[in-house]
């Protein structure tokens, strides 16, 4: 049930402690509270997990983005307090759970990109999560930008001023959090997670700023995936396929030890994909300490 104070969008954290409720004072943008995490995982197990999943499927394949995508939801349904918001100088629970990501439309400089936005739920799996993307790549590709693309589309057209005022009058309404939901429905500022994926195009993982608009806390950058040297226990050299994770976070609405364990999970569960084809909310065999 809604009460005072909640959004359309979140329910209003009531019982923080004295540092996070003062923080969003102290520090009221999301982009002065960026804080950077990056992490190596080893492919391994996810690469002939791949293989196997792929070997008699005619269609769409699984991809190594697919397994990021549903991890990151995975860790999200798990870990609840980084599917958290702040704005208007409150804390807020986010009602449902996304990941937003571009489609390159055609890997040509001249080509659009679309937004895909994936809706997930606690039931959903590795097998619902590679269909949703699915349909979305494909609409995407078809012709469509995305609900978010065609709102921007219409101020476009709009003469500039005119524009100008509204984009600022609905900023206002956004930050406090009256904006109306059919406005921000597709928007990737509204999503969990944002993700990149940069390996699909030749390059590394890197850094990527929040943003103030919306309420999105996290952005993930995926980069490419190649063979590095990995050192054992028994100090031996090994080239073993990997990829690199940068994740940038509002620090605000956690700490740093509830970062850490969330990012081993992240990477305990790529390295062991086959707890993917479990429900979101299904608890890992293992936990990371």
């Amino acid at each position: 049930m809604r009460r005072l104070g909640d959004r359309f969008d979140g329910k209003l954290i009531r019982d923080v402690d004295a540092i996070h409720f003062l923080m969003p004072f102290i520090y009221p943008g999301r982009c002065d509270n960026e804080g950077y995490i990056s992490e190596t995982v080893d492919l391994t197990a996810a690469l002939d997990f791949l293989e196997k999943k792929n070997k008699d499927n005619d269609g769409y394949h699984y991809t190594v983005f697919q397994l990021v995508v549903t991890a990151i939801l995975k860790t999200l349904t798990l870990r609840p307090q980084l599917n958290r918001f702040i704005t208007n100088g409150s804390m807020y629970q986010r009602n449902n759970m996304s990941v937003s990501f571009t489609v390159k439309k055609k890997f040509e400089d001249s080509s659009d990109e679309g937004l895909a936005f994936i809706d997930a739920v606690r039931a959903d799996t590795l097998d619902s999560i590679h269909e949703k993307i699915y349909r979305q790549i494909y609409e995407t590709r078809k012709g469509g930008g995305g609900d978010a693309v065609e709102t921007i589309d219409i101020f476009q057209k709009m003469p500039r001023f005119i524009g100008r005022f509204i984009v600022r009058f609905i900023c206002w309404l956004e930050r406090h959090g009256i904006v109306f939901p059919s406005l921000t429905k597709g928007d990737p500022g509204y999503s969990s997670v944002m993700i990149t994926n940069l390996g699909s195009i030749g390059m590394k993982s890197g850094y990527h700023h929040l943003s103030n608009w919306g309420t999105n806390s996290i952005f993930v950058v995926m980069g490419i995936i190649k063979k590095r040297p990995f050192i054992n226990e028994k100090g031996k050299t090994k080239m073993i396929p990997s990829v690199d994770l940068g994740l940038t976070v509002d620090e605000r609405i956690a700490d740093g030890y509830y970062y850490s364990r969330s990012v081993k999970l992240l990477k305990y569960l790529l390295e062991h994909p086959d707890l993917l084809e479990g429900r979101l909310d299904e608890k890992p065999r293992k936990t990371t300490k």
